[in-house]
């Protein structure tokens, strides 16, 4: 069985590559990739890695996107202006640690994309209860 995909976007290549070490450690079977920094290996990010990075883990149980910045949403949209069919493809307003966490648990135990979103955006509201 296919979950659904997670995509992580943000200016910062090594903090995915953080996150990703961290998602790896509960994941069951749920696809990631990560954008992250410009071609030129600094601080940015870049439309075709994103659209690259949401390719290699389509499928039709679907893929989320998290981002870290305004701009990483920006390319994120333009990423699946780029694409063909997008109705399978959702973008998380949610915070991109507490809801890449959320998003994999929902993905691991075969939650609909619906569903790993509605868990990633989740978040938002943990922190406000939090402060």
């Amino acid at each position: 069985m296919t979950n659904v995909g997670i995509v992580l976007v943000s200016h910062s290549l090594e903090l995915v590559k953080g996150l990703e070490e961290l998602l790896n450690q509960i994941k069951q079977s749920v696809p990631i990739a990560i954008a992250g920094g410009t071609d030129e290996n600094e601080i940015g990010t870049d439309v075709f890695k994103i659209k690259q990075a949401i390719q290699s883990v389509y499928s039709e149980k679907g893929v989320a996107v998290l981002f870290d910045l305004g701009s990483a949403l920006i390319n994120a949209e333009l990423a699946l202006e780029m694409l063909d069919d997008t109705k399978y493809i959702k973008i998380a307003d949610a915070p991109l640690v507490e809801g890449a966490y959320a998003a994999v648990v929902q993905s691991g135990i075969g939650g609909t994309l619906v569903e790993v979103i509605g868990s990633a955006e989740e978040t938002k509201n943990l922190q406000k209860i939090i402060r």
